[in-house]
């Protein structure tokens, strides 16, 4: 949700890392972005739970590469 909330809002995301056990937002609005961004247009709640269970995990793979830190890799892939 902390990503897409910054990705709705235009936030440069490149340097955001997911801060566990914060709160953000409200559940109505967590709800209505993963509707807005799960590409399916009438989700059931197993959809639903599939999309941000994908997408949690390759937030989470991204964060702990070092191909994808942006300390390492410079500016060579802004926006990546």
């Amino acid at each position: 949700f902390q990503y897409l909330r910054r990705f709705d809002q235009g936030c440069d995301l490149d340097r955001f890392w997911y801060e566990a056990h914060s709160v953000e937002g409200s559940p109505a609005e967590c709800l209505q972005l993963f509707l807005l961004h799960c590409g399916i247009v009438d989700p059931s709640w197993a959809e639903l739970r599939n999309f941000t269970w994908f997408l949690n995990i390759q937030l989470r793979d991204c964060e702990q590469s070092v191909f994808c830190n942006p300390d390492f890799v410079q500016d060579t892939l802004r926006g990546f």
